[in-house]
């Protein structure tokens, strides 16, 4: 076999040894549901933040009398 066929072959026969695998994942490689995207405080930041701004918008818009 040539060397530019034995590559090629190598990967092939690679790539069909996991499909035959496919959905016998073990359990340790599937993601728990339990885990967050982000962080709690990144989350309690950004919840103080989009909170804040909105009390501090209702209060600047009663004391300019609900003019904007």
């Amino acid at each position: 076999m040539t060397t530019s066929r034995r590559l090629p072959d190598r990967k092939v026969a690679k790539f069909q040894k996991n499909i035959m695998k496919r959905g016998s994942v073990p359990e340790t490689m599937v993601k728990k549901g339990n885990d967050y995207p982000v962080g709690p405080i990144l989350l309690g930041f950004f919840v103080f933040v989009v909170i804040g701004s909105s009390i501090f918008q209702i209060i600047r818009t009663a004391t300019s009398g609900g003019m904007a």
